[in-house]
């Protein structure tokens, strides 16, 4: 089956959308499935997925794997590159290996031959292969953690450490972040060391401790680099640079605090997002994904998305956008930053320099015969108001709020001097988040839930369906990091507005009334949904503590 009929098929893409692919292909001969990606009609990964679905093999998603080193030592890149195929783990009798493409005969006869093994092959997206190649390598001919555990024991022995020993040594620490694929990279001074701890998947990671002798040039270099004023150390500063690591651009934000022992830095990791999502790729509820889907086909209303800094809110935002035919309806988009691009799509940046904000873009969208807006956040008064005022005329209108959970939204917007009864009136829906780990599925083992565990989750008086007797518990393996926790997933609540919600907030009802209504009318709440994950295996009671109660 051609490719486009086979995601016809599966509902991934509709006819309109390949018309227009075929219609740039005739004008930048691409192959058609690369211009869908390219398009934003498709993912890399959802391709892959249908390709292993219709050729029976098993898919493996690159990015939330890890590879052991000594498995891609089995195999040379150069043949892995020539014949398209990498290393995934190993075991006595088998080898585990991903390929791109179904029919590469070729690939399994070369794993046979190299490792003297049986090969299990799994398919992975064509994207993830080359970078999951190019970093595996890397790192596998330049061992940046044994640099740096280097550089500290020559920054020990050393009376004055030479700078570019210092210089090396900062940049391997944001690379450090780079492969070990955190967000955040902290470097905290104490009284005689400077710490550096790594976030991965939302907990931070302790990474390296080094000799305090080195704090000032390691400040002098990053702050340079950010252009800060290196002579200021009594006030915070904010800055930003560029890292181009292996043809990849790593945009850096950096923040500084003066603390009792010196400035404590923390580097934001913007490296790009991972493959744009679907609704039903999230981890959401069946009910819930088929909620969200209906909600974003309304013509106008605005639908609120909140949740704490990292919980997937622009993630679903654009899964949302992937839900609004783009060749029909305008849509424009202000973000900061633009993490995805996607075509068809108007997408601008926040310029705070230039005064270009969300209020002011806001205002000016609706001179551009807008459909669809999307609003990065609501931040202040002014933008809520824009909102508002553009979700009554005719638009559909997207936004994030910083909120606990989702009815709290509601007395939060009307903090803002939002007007009663036009939030109750343009309010769709407000969907409140969080993002939890996986449990590697590899290595994770079940147990009974203790008497004590249901009671701090307060489920001793719940009803049969939420109670839990066994559960899974992360244990650590190679494929995992040792962390016993693979990639994470959402969970989330849903408040769909209805006539009772409404008629509640024009009334300016108890936040306790709103609840109750929402209940009434299926919200299942945070915790619940979490347990649910608890319940399948996917997630565990440790993780639903830390991120939920």
């Amino acid at each position: 089956m051609q490719l486009g009929q086979l995601l016809k098929e599966k509902n991934l893409i509709t006819e309109d959308r390949v018309r227009m692919a075929l219609a740039h292909q005739k004008v930048t001969r691409d192959l058609l499935g690369d211009l869908l990606v390219k398009l934003g009609f498709v993912s890399a990964n959802e391709i892959a997925e249908a390709l292993a679905e219709q050729a029976g093999i098993p898919f493996i998603n690159l990015s939330e794997y890890t590879i052991p080193s000594d498995v891609i030592k089995l195999v040379p890149k150069d043949i892995a590159e020539k014949t398209g195929f990498i290393p995934l783990s190993i075991t006595d009798n088998t080898i585990e290996i991903g390929i791109t493409t179904p029919a590469n005969i070729l690939a399994i006869d070369t794993a046979s031959k190299l490792t003297g093994k049986q090969p299990k092959v799994f398919m992975i997206d064509a994207e993830s292969f080359h970078e999951t190649l190019e970093k595996s390598y890397f790192f596998l001919e330049n061992p940046i953690e044994q640099r740096i555990n280097k550089a500290i024991d020559d920054i020990k022995s050393a009376v004055t450490p030479p700078a570019n020993v210092i210089a090396d040594l900062a940049q391997n620490l944001i690379i450090e972040g780079i492969r070990r694929k955190s967000t955040d990279i902290h470097i905290t001074p104490t009284a005689d060391t400077i710490d550096v701890f790594y976030r991965v998947d939302g907990v931070l990671q302790h990474g390296f401790c080094i000799p305090k002798i080195a704090y000032n040039g390691i400040v002098t270099k990053i702050k340079v680099q950010s252009t800060m004023d290196i002579s200021e150390q009594r006030l915070p500063q904010d800055g930003s640079f560029s890292l181009t690591f292996l043809n990849k651009k790593n945009e850096m934000r950096v923040s500084t605090i003066p603390t009792i022992y010196g400035e404590n830095i923390v580097i934001r990791i913007l490296a790009g997002t991972g493959p744009l999502l679907r609704i039903s790729s999230l981890g959401f509820d069946p009910e819930n994904s088929d909620r969200l889907r209906a909600l974003f086909q309304k013509p106008y209303g605005i639908i609120l998305i909140t949740g704490p800094t990292g919980s997937g809110k622009t993630t679903t935002l654009y899964a949302a956008l992937r839900e609004v035919n783009l060749i029909e309806r305008n849509v424009l988009t202000v973000e900061d930053p633009v993490e995805y691009k996607l075509s068809f799509v108007k997408q601008t940046a926040v310029n705070l320099k230039a005064g270009y904000d969300f209020a002011l873009a806001g205002r000016n969208f609706m001179r551009q015969d807008p459909d669809v807006m999307l609003l990065g956040e609501i931040r202040d008064e002014e933008t809520a108001k824009i909102a508002i005022r553009a979700s009554i005329t005719g638009h559909l209108v997207l936004s994030t709020l910083h909120t606990n959970d989702a009815i709290t939204s509601i007395p939060r917007l009307l903090d803002f001097d939002i007007d009663k009864f036009l939030l109750s009136s343009s309010l769709l829906a407000v969907i409140a988040q969080r993002l939890v780990r996986k449990l590697c599925v590899h290595c994770k083992e079940s147990y009974t839930v203790s008497q004590a565990e249901l009671m701090s989750l307060d489920l001793i008086e719940q009803g049969d369906e939420n109670k839990i007797s066994t559960a899974y518990r992360a244990k650590g393996c190679p494929r995992c990091n040792n962390t016993g926790y693979l990639g994470r997933i959402a969970i989330g609540e849903i408040v769909v507005v209805n006539d009772e919600i409404k008629d509640l907030i024009a009334e300016g009802a108890s936040l306790h009334k709103l609840k109750d209504a929402a209940l009434r009318n299926g919200m299942i709440p945070l915790k619940l949904n979490g347990l649910r994950k608890v319940q399948q295996g996917i997630t565990s009671i440790d993780e639903i503590m830390r991120v939920v109660l």
